[in-house]
């Protein structure tokens, strides 16, 4: 079955507060989930996943919040290759030319990967060597899996960029249940078992 056509995702603006993964704050519960999707078929993951986008000031608030039967992760050094264990990710393209773009991990352990990805005549070219300044996270362990949140400075990506048309962008997550294959998700699947698919990527619409 062919995908839809990459979706729109409207980022409403507002005081979100400290962060601190709580999807009880009365300013996300304002803001009404979209669920992530398996990146292959566009159905339903085993285990769901739960999206709240939004501006607060001069960040970009993201709130991941994840069904896991079994959280689990061990890497707890930055920029370590979290995504072999258990994670969320947010990807990022304040230009929209999908030439490059930003990548930020976060997994159970409130551990941070941040890189930049560019094309390349030989494919995608990753620099680790970039960290988001100034970007807070927090995670919490809840009665039904994990909820992860990102504060990312707009600056942090590029002067000006909050002001920026086209934004591009997709959120994942990559769920390793133990003893059974992984499962990866979506908000604008792939249609392909990985998720640096720029062509997927949804468009970012913030609010004021």
């Amino acid at each position: 079955m062919p995908l839809e056509p990459p979706p729109t995702l409207l980022c409403p603006a507002g005081d979100f507060g400290p962060v601190a993964a709580d999807v009880h704050a009365p300013a996300w519960r304002k803001i009404a989930p979209v669920a992530l999707r398996e990146t292959v078929t566009g159905g339903a993951p085993n285990q769901a996943t739960d999206l709240r986008v939004a501006v607060s000031g001069m960040d970009l608030r993201v709130l991941f919040d994840c069904v896991d039967e079994d959280v689990w992760a061990t890497k707890t050094m930055r920029d370590d290759r979290l995504f072999e264990e258990e994670v969320v990710e947010v990807f990022l393209d304040p230009v929209g030319d999908l030439e490059c773009y930003f990548e930020l991990e976060l997994n159970p352990l409130n551990t941070v990967l941040d890189l930049v990805l560019r094309k390349s005549v030989s494919g995608l070219k990753k620099e680790t060597a970039w960290d988001c300044e100034g970007l807070r996270t927090a995670v919490q362990l809840t009665p039904r899996g994990w909820t992860a949140e990102l504060a990312i400075p707009f600056e942090s990506l590029m002067p000006g960029c909050a002001r920026m048309p086209g934004w591009r962008c997709n959120f994942t997550r990559i769920d390793r249940p133990r003893g059974h294959p992984r499962e990866l998700s979506a908000w604008s699947p792939t249609g392909l078992a990985l998720f640096h698919v720029p062509e997927r990527f949804g468009v970012l619409r913030l609010g004021e």
